[in-house]
């Protein structure tokens, strides 16, 4: 081949490769044409800035950034000095005079070295708390992360803090929630394994924990909870003491819920067998191991009488407004109460004439009901909202918790004005269409079922008693408060509605507990449980025409480097005033010619309402002027078991109604509390007492009580009219079951009793 071929040849092999290169392109070109429009789309636009490797990239550089500031942390803070609330301080707390009640004295603390502390109590504390506390760096990171993981998603919160952790916080920090002193907590955490051996550090969280009963450490926790020194204890009795911790009010075995005894025992097997499974105890020793109940608590000095009972409430208070125990415990504080010590002391003294002195706790064989009878009250300024006295019972040697703060107990029949509160706030009707007020009519019939409600109740009224009105069994509203006839209000609360009820209950200041029966009519009774501080409040907003009242104990509280938030005892109009007024004026009806007639006195004007609950375990009166609001209450308890018993049978008597021993009570106080006081009278210009209704005939009474009790009129109110009611009787099947709170028992007032007012029942009332 020549050379001008050779040329030729090569000339064609290019235009060829040229022509399958077009070609290759314009095929592919035509497949991106296809992807187009076939779906399948070219990496472009956001995806190019999120891809795998960019995240991944990301993530890791954000561990990193988060490490440099970790360490860059790790440099700056410095591990402090140990801080004020792990030094020795008391706290002062005084009347409202200024007058000191008494002083925490030096804290409850005697500090161990790690060698006078058990082997078996240091496993118990670590297993309860921190099973690698031995192994790990003084935090836990996975711990860290399950607890935020927990808190996102809203699962079931743990702490996450080790050991170290604990220690640091308690000696070198405060319990602030806050994400700067978690941060550092984390460091000075980091800084404090490394100089610091774990002997050492574990001797530090036992010495600084604070276990409840004012015990500060191990060794203090030993005494207060079993009476012996740390050195003594049981490996049962220091997987108790572990698991005090969690949470050390809730789990005092002494003063626990059956709630959260049942979490006592989860904690304590929790505790034994974490130490199984860490192999510091045998398994078949563990297997037969039982909880070990502490000893009785103890008042501490200078927590005498009712002292102890008050700084309980105080520091109640206290935490309910963020402040923790352990700031409470560890001092500083100058706590003023509300508490008037002359009315203390009037309300002590009222007490101990009208029921202490009648009663004979060591006769356990005459008078065996004396041992179980508890006392509590609280008496409230509604224009301030002041707690200004309160009883928490014969004192913390005898029974450890308060009286006026538990809330085991129901409420009986104090809570019925409740239920005619919410009617009239609701503008209800009854069964035929009529408005519900004071002077509406209701079949007083006992064992009457109720009509419109789903869950059948046909309550019995105290002995059974039928109350009538002339011929007709129909009665007002006004007569059924006085004489607390269940068949009424239980048909009143199918007429509001249960649901709005509680919601009236809610507004006016009761809390809402596990177990609130919101769509039962047996509601009516008081079924729920509730404290005399929570029904003072509730009653001081109906004397303080509708306007929110939370009763507070606390007058100031200050601290050299910490600020107290004080409750807002005057809230905002939570009923129309003429809905508290009104039912004002019925509760007068109750004290002037009803089961409340003990306390009528010309010393002052009052309202009120006795309330005592099924099997007579507990008695209740609650009962208020224009000054002064008090709540008194008996409670059947029986000692060493916490069983509620009957109060039947106290002082040799036979039943212990509201309007006995808490009516003497709380007439003797107010007396002795409003002495020298000028006192008014109630201003119920907008009470609204609704359409009178027609006397019975002069030749007809009302079927007489089978009790002493005095059989009340009725209001003083009525006058002619013509809106009777068609008494409609349900069909229901009665259940008895449902029966629950009875009205009260006779009145021991020695007043004259009272002729009817208006055109009554015919008669002088019998006593």
């Amino acid at each position: 081949m020549g050379r001008a071929e050779a040329r030729r040849a090569q000339k064609q092999r290019g235009t060829r490769g040229t022509t399958r290169s077009r070609a290759a392109n314009s095929g592919n070109g035509a497949a991106t044409g296809a992807d187009a429009g076939g779906g399948k789309a070219k990496k472009g636009g956001i995806r190019r800035f999120f891809t795998w490797k960019k995240l991944l990239g990301a993530f890791f550089g954000m561990i990193l950034l988060g490490f440099a500031a970790l360490l860059g942390l790790y440099f700056y803070v410095d591990k402090p000095d140990p801080n004020q609330e792990a030094t020795l301080q008391s706290n002062v707390y005084k009347f409202a005079d200024g007058s000191i009640i008494t002083r925490t004295g030096k804290v409850n603390r005697e500090i161990l070295p790690i060698d006078k502390i058990p082997m078996h109590t240091q496993n118990a504390f670590i297993a309860a708390e921190n099973k690698s506390f031995r192994k790990d760096s003084g935090i836990d990171v996975k711990g860290l992360g399950r607890a935020a993981l927990q808190a996102v998603t809203g699962g079931r919160k743990s702490g996450g803090s080790t050991i170290t952790q604990q220690y640091v916080k308690n000696y070198y920090l405060n319990q602030d929630q806050t994400v700067t002193r978690k941060l550092k907590e984390l460091v000075i955490s980091l800084k404090v394994d490394q100089e610091m051996e774990k002997p050492e550090i574990l001797a530090g969280y036992m010495n600084t924990s604070y276990f409840g009963r004012n015990a500060y450490g191990v060794q203090a926790a030993a005494q207060a909870y079993y009476g012996v020194n740390a050195d003594q204890l049981t490996i049962e009795q220091s997987a108790y003491l572990a698991a005090l911790l969690q949470a050390p009010s809730q789990y005092d075995w002494a003063v626990a819920s059956d709630t959260s005894k049942k979490l006592v025992a989860d904690r304590f097997n929790y505790v034994l067998n974490n130490m199984v499974e860490m192999g510091e105890l045998d398994a078949a020793k563990r297997a037969g191991m039982q909880f070990q109940p502490p000893i009785k608590p103890k008042a501490a000095p200078g927590m005498e009488g009712q002292k102890g009972y008050l700084i309980e409430a105080a520091n109640a208070e206290m935490r309910r407004q963020g402040v923790s125990a352990e700031q409470i415990q560890a001092g500083g504080w100058t706590i003023t109460l509300n508490i008037d010590p002359k009315k203390q002391a009037a309300l002590e003294k009222a007490v101990q004439d009208e029921l202490e002195s009648k009663l004979d706790r060591k006769d356990t064989k005459h008078r065996p009901v004396d041992q179980n009878v508890q006392a509590g009250a609280t008496s409230v300024d509604p224009k301030t909202g002041a707690i200004v006295a309160m009883y928490g019972g014969t004192g913390q040697q005898d029974h450890w918790s308060s009286n006026a703060l538990r809330t085991d107990f129901q409420p009986g029949s104090t809570f019925k004005p409740i239920v005619l509160a919410s009617a009239l706030q609701n503008k209800s009707r009854t069964q035929d269409g009529k408005p519900i007020t004071p002077n509406a009519l209701y079949d007083g019939t006992s064992g009457r079922p109720v009509v419109g409600s789903d869950v059948p109740f046909a309550p019995q009224n105290q002995d059974q008693q039928d109350y009538k009105t002339g011929d007709s069994p129909l009665i007002t509203v006004q007569k059924a408060t006085n004489s607390s006839v269940n068949s009424v209000y239980a048909q009143m609360i199918v007429d509001v509605k249960p649901q709005n009820v509680k919601k009236t209950a809610l507004a006016l200041g009761m809390r809402d507990r596990e177990g609130w029966p919101e769509d039962k009519p047996a509601m009516a009774l008081g079924t729920m449980s509730a404290n005399t501080v929570e029904m003072a409040g509730v009653y001081a907003t109906f004397d303080n025409h509708g306007k929110k009242v939370t009763p507070t104990i606390i007058k100031s509280a200050e601290h050299s480097y910490r600020q107290y938030n004080k409750v807002q005892a005057i809230g905002a109009q939570v009923i129309d005033s003429s809905t508290a007024d009104t039912v004002t004026k019925v509760l007068t009806g109750v004290v002037n010619d009803g089961s409340g007639n003990a306390v009528k006195s010309g010393a002052y004007e009052a309202a009120g309402k006795t309330g005592t609950t099924e099997s007579n375990v507990a008695a209740w009166f609650t009962a208020y002027t224009p000054e002064l609001v008090t709540v008194v209450a008996m409670f059947g308890e029986e000692p060493g078991t916490g069983k509620q018993v009957t109060l039947a049978g106290t002082a040799g008597g036979g039943r212990a109604g509201g309007s006995s021993f808490p009516a003497d009570i709380w007439k003797a106080y107010t007396l002795a509390a409003l002495k020298g006081a000028k006192t008014g009278t109630f201003d119920l210009d907008d009470a609204e007492m609704g359409e009178p209704v027609l006397p019975p005939s002069p030749r007809t009474a009302v079927t007489p009580s089978t009790t002493k009790s005095p059989d009340p009129t009725t209001s003083a109110t009525r006058s002619p009219a013509t809106n009777s009611p068609d008494p409609t009787r349900s069909q229901h099947t009665p259940d008895p079951t449902k029966s629950t709170t009875k009205s009260p028992d006779p009145t021991k007032s020695t007043d004259p009793p009272l002729p009817p007012s208006g055109g009554g029942t015919g008669g002088p009332v019998k006593p």
